[in-house]
Formats: structure tokens, C-alpha cells, sequence
């Protein structure tokens, strides 16, 4: 199963700069296939052709969560680990994710009778922010009035928005500089009092 996941997400990877560098639609399958080191066949049996990575975009920012974690200092406050990582995730975004895409990703999401690949429970960030908010309740340093999928959804839904705004900007200000300063008054009812 590791194989597996390592397999798609070396795709997924190759994909995502080739689309950085020279955009979606001057990148081909045979630029993935030979940045990936991987074949045709293997590409169709994870994707049923270039249009599918668009949904894979959720699975790299995931990727990156499971880099962060392993990067935060221990002891950090629950509260100051949400800004961390958002803070991360906005770097890569704004360095690394052609907005173009992303507004395609969304717009996707909008219309889509599928999967809503964003709205996944059962996605790494999703399951790394419940385990945040969690021992951040447990701890006493994040407020107990609501519950952890509540928090979680707060979260999330200020992501979203902000990245929805950064897109229908047309990236016209760095996200991550932006979130900087709106997440931590958007996020402060969950702070412990």
C-alpha cells in the first residue's frame, strides 16, 4: 500500500511543477511519465488522463501538512500550531501552486456531482486538525464551548475563504502574508480564555 501511495504521490509531485513551470496546458503526459520516472501504464491506472490531477491537488497540500508536522517545535500552543501551518501551506501555495489551478480546483469543487476531494474528512488535514483542536481542548489552551468538528470546520472555512478571495484577486497580494495577519483575529474564539 506504501508503494502505492508513494507511486501516485511521485506523480502527483511531478505534475504539480510541471504545471508550476510551464503551466497545465503546455505540460503533456509524456513530461509526467519522465519526470515521475514512471509508465504510461501505471500513470492510467491511477488517472484517467491529465484533467484528473486538477483533483490531486488536495492530496500536495496534504503531503505538505505531513512535512509540517514533523517540522513544528514541541511544545507549540494548539492555537499557534493552526497559524503554523497555515502559514506553511500559504508559502507553498503562493511559491509553488499556479493560481490558475487552484481557481480551476474550486470552481471543480463547485460543480462536481463526485467527489469533493476538498471536503474529504478522511484527508490527512482534516485528521491532523481534530488531533490539534483535541489535545488543544485537552490542555486547557483552546476554548471548550465548541466541539472539536466545529472548531475543525472553522478552520477550514477560513482557509477556504481566503483562498477563494487570493484567486478572484488574481494573486494580486501574497496569501500567505495576507493570512497572516486575518487567520489569528478570524481563529481568536478558539483560544482558551
Amino acid at each position: 500500500m506504501r508503494k502505492q501511495r508513494n507511486t501516485k504521490g511521485r506523480i502527483i509531485a511531478a505534475a504539480w511543477r510541471l504545471f508550476y513551470e510551464h503551466g497545465y496546458d503546455n505540460t503533456t503526459i509524456d513530461e509526467i511519465l519522465l519526470e515521475s520516472n514512471t509508465s504510461r501504464g501505471t500513470f492510467y491506472h491511477y488517472f484517467k488522463g491529465k484533467d484528473a490531477l486538477l483533483g490531486t491537488l488536495s492530496t500536495l497540500f496534504d503531503d505538505k501538512y505531513e512535512e509540517l508536522v514533523d517540522t513544528m517545535p514541541a511544545g507549540m500552543h494548539a492555537f499557534d500550531k493552526l497559524i503554523y501551518l497555515n502559514q506553511e501551506l500559504f508559502a507553498m501555495i503562493d511559491n509553488a501552486v499556479p493560481i490558475e489551478l487552484l481557481a480551476q480546483l474550486y470552481s471543480s469543487q463547485l460543480v462536481t456531482r463526485g467527489e469533493k476531494h476538498l471536503l474529504d474528512r478522511s484527508r490527512f488535514y482534516y485528521r491532523l486538525l481534530r488531533q490539534i483542536v483535541t489535545e488543544g481542548q485537552q490542555k486547557g489552551e483552546l476554548a471548550a464551548d465548541m466541539t472539536v468538528s466545529e472548531q475543525v470546520k472553522l478552520y477550514a472555512l477560513c482557509e477556504r475563504a481566503l483562498i477563494y478571495d487570493w484567486c478572484i484577486s488574481g494573486g494580486e497580494y501574497s496569501l500567505r502574508a495576507y493570512a497572516g495577519q486575518l487567520m489569528p483575529r478570524f481563529l481568536a474564539s478558539l483560544r482558551a480564555e
